[in-house]
C-alpha cells in the first residue's frame, strides 16, 4: 500500500502480533498508541490504526471516522482505504506530522466526548 511506507507496516504487524499472542494466553491485549493517521483531504473522515491482522495483513484495527459517523474502534480493510476516493476524487493520505501521545482507547475516550476524532 503506498500510502504506508514499510517501517509502519512493520510496527502495525508487531503490535498485531503481540496481541495476538496475549489473546492466545488469555490475557488482556495491550492498548498500543496510534501508529498512523489517515484522512481524507477532501472529506471528514479520520483513520488511527494501530496494529494488522497477523493472518490477514490487509485488516487494520483502530479509531475510525467516517465523514457522517461517529467514531468508533474497529477494523478496515487497508485495501478498501488504497481504493477510496473522497468527494472531490482525491485519495486518502497519510498525516506526515501526526505522532501519538496517547493510547488508542484515550484517543476513542476524547473522540467520544468531542464527537469526532481529535489527533
Amino acid at each position: 500500500m503506498d500510502m504506508l511506507p514499510q517501517t509502519i507496516l512493520d510496527q502495525l504487524a508487531s503490535n498485531g502480533r503481540a496481541n495476538q499472542a496475549r489473546m492466545e494466553a488469555g490475557e488482556d491485549t495491550i492498548d498500543h498508541t496510534p501508529v498512523v493517521k489517515l484522512f481524507t483531504p477532501d472529506g471528514g473522515a479520520t483513520w488511527l490504526l494501530s496494529e494488522i491482522e497477523p493472518d490477514d495483513p490487509d485488516i487494520a484495527f483502530g479509531l475510525l471516522r467516517s465523514r457522517a459517523g461517529y467514531p468508533e474502534l474497529g477494523s478496515v480493510r487497508l485495501s478498501v482505504l488504497a481504493a477510496h476516493r473522497g468527494r472531490l476524487g482525491l485519495p486518502i493520505e497519510r498525516d506526515l506530522h501526526f505522532k501519538a501521545n496517547a493510547s488508542l482507547g484515550t484517543y476513542a475516550e476524547r473522540a467520544r466526548q468531542a464527537g469526532g476524532i481529535i489527533a
